[in-house]
């Protein structure tokens, strides 16, 4: 992290509710800013399912097939868990072929105060990804890709190792956004011409 990011974070820390702040960098690894549960809850609950989320047609791209882990367990700090903590939606699925291999998906609905905020943060470290349609980022932590998405009021979080670019994220990120938000980073369409 450079300093200019951390500078950064730290602003952004002072001026989010206690709530919801900018801690910095997330678990794993990861130079990723992300969003920590500290005094109560922010988000409201996501009311899509992780099937909604993202339909089994999805994973047919990655030339596997995945079955739901049942009860995901995210690790401490990392993005998935403070999502969780935020009344989040948490999904995960697993290779049938390779058990090594997962799939995770962590969506929140959260204030646009709190959204601006990430946003901001993600946009420090770069990483942007203009084909997600909505405002959206991607790393590399050792193996594991990280992409982040925002569609306004949903902070899309879906990571796997599966994920080497971008574009390897992309038929998940557009899963998710079209559950959550169909119509988010749509163009705008015109009135017809008399």
């Amino acid at each position: 992290m450079t300093s200019r990011s951390l500078r950064a974070i730290s602003i952004a820390a002072l001026v989010v509710p206690a709530a919801l702040v900018l801690a910095g960098c997330s678990g794993g690894g990861s130079d990723r800013p992300s969003a920590s549960a500290t005094a109560g809850v922010v988000g409201r609950p996501v009311s899509q399912t992780c099937a909604e989320l993202v339909p089994s047609a999805t994973f047919s791209v990655y030339g596997q097939r995945f079955e739901r882990v049942r009860s995901p367990k995210p690790t401490k700090g990392s993005p998935v868990a403070q999502i969780a903590a935020q009344d989040g939606r948490v999904c995960t699925w697993r290779s049938t072929t390779d058990d090594s291999v997962t799939v995770t998906v962590a969506v929140a609905h959260l204030p646009e105060k709190q959204l601006t905020q990430l946003e901001d943060a993600l946009f420090e470290q770069g990483g942007s990804v203009p084909t997600y349609t909505v405002e959206g980022y991607f790393s590399l932590s050792g193996k594991t890709g990280r992409a982040d998405a925002f569609a306004d009021p949903y902070w899309i979080h879906t990571a796997s190792t599966l994920y080497t670019e971008p574009g390897t994220a992309q038929p998940v990120v557009d899963a998710v956004r079209a559950a959550v938000a169909p119509d988010a980073g749509a163009p705008a369409s015109s009135a017809p011409t008399p």
